[in-house]
């Protein structure tokens, strides 16, 4: 096997990760996407945590005011209207469907690349992908970790948010290392 394409998360991150999170991450080995302000947005995670258990979900939203603004659209019925743009909108669903089978890829990479079996959930996606919409977190984390282009219904989640962390940031306590957390692919 090659080298491993991703590096474990830098301990600068990982306390930043938990002081988002309110608790330790999980599996997380990477940052997916870094806020403007430095700190870590999205963990990439491990297809499965330390103890072997299977963790289908690659991308984790850790910004807080990003998941605040998740849960507020969810409690507004944003999950309805996305569904209902799935069923009636077929380029659109096409395109999410794509999305669903790049996520799983990505993941099937990070798997191989840390040496991990990831049968028991290859065939799983996250956020209700790929024929329905049922976390916009992990697909609004889908969309900043792979860029926008990819996941549709995260780029409109992002498109909604606008730029929330234009309000600052708390300060960093340490000057965050990028380059030992980041994916690189």
């Amino acid at each position: 096997m090659g080298e491993a394409r991703v590096t474990r998360l830098a301990a600068a991150d990982a306390a930043a990760v938990e002081a988002q999170l309110g608790r330790a991450p999980r599996g997380a080995v990477a940052v997916g996407w870094r806020c403007p302000c430095g700190r870590p947005g999205v963990v990439t995670t491990a297809p499965r945590l330390e103890d072997g258990t299977p963790f289908p979900t690659l991308y984790y939203l850790t910004c807080p005011r990003a998941v605040k603004l998740c849960s507020t659209l969810e409690s507004e019925g944003a999950m309805a209207a996305f569904n209902a743009r799935l069923a009636a909108d077929r380029d659109f669903a096409q395109r999410y469907a794509a999305a669903d089978a790049a996520y799983r890829a990505d993941r099937a990479a990070l798997a191989a690349d840390l040496g991990l079996d990831d049968g028991p959930i290859r065939a799983v996606s996250a956020g209700g992908m790929p024929d329905r919409v049922k976390c916009l977190h992990a697909l609004l984390a889908h969309s900043l970790a792979a860029g926008p282009g990819v996941n549709p219904v995260g780029d409109a989640v992002a498109a909604e948010l606008g730029e929330w962390w234009t309000a600052p940031c708390a300060p960093l306590p340490e000057a965050s290392e990028a380059s030992d957390s980041e994916v690189t692919r």
